[in-house]
């Protein structure tokens, strides 16, 4: 990604990253950066970058470790706020995209018809 694309997703990360942090559930105190990945669809790239600028990432050993308070992550998430309108997953819905096999160029079915068209001329 480029430098300018990474400035612009930057403020999108933090975001939804802190919020994911600050609102996950249950009562567990450790989270690695997959989970955080799985959870948000953000790369674990991006989420090692974010947590890195945040001053929260500490890589001891080899391995990375996520140190924040809760009350770090509420002062992170007052000066990140999520921006609205937030998209309502359950209003979601999704249908592949279909494609007319005979008007797309790029078929195999339609090569093998043109091919056929070819020999018979010949």
């Amino acid at each position: 990604m480029s430098d300018l694309g990474q400035q612009a997703y930057k403020p999108y990360w933090t975001s939804t990253i802190v919020d994911f942090m600050l609102n996950q559930s249950g009562d567990s105190k450790s989270m690695s950066i997959m989970d955080i990945s799985k959870e948000t669809s953000i790369m674990s790239d991006d989420i090692i970058f974010t947590l890195n600028q945040l001053g929260i990432l500490k890589f001891v050993n080899g391995a990375y470790f996520i140190s924040a308070e809760r009350s770090s992550l509420e002062e992170l998430a007052k000066k990140h706020p999520i921006k609205e309108p937030r998209v309502d997953p359950s209003k979601l819905h999704w249908t592949p995209y279909i494609t007319d096999v005979k008007r797309d160029k790029f078929s195999i079915h339609s090569k093998k018809a043109s091919l056929d068209e070819d020999s018979a001329s010949s």
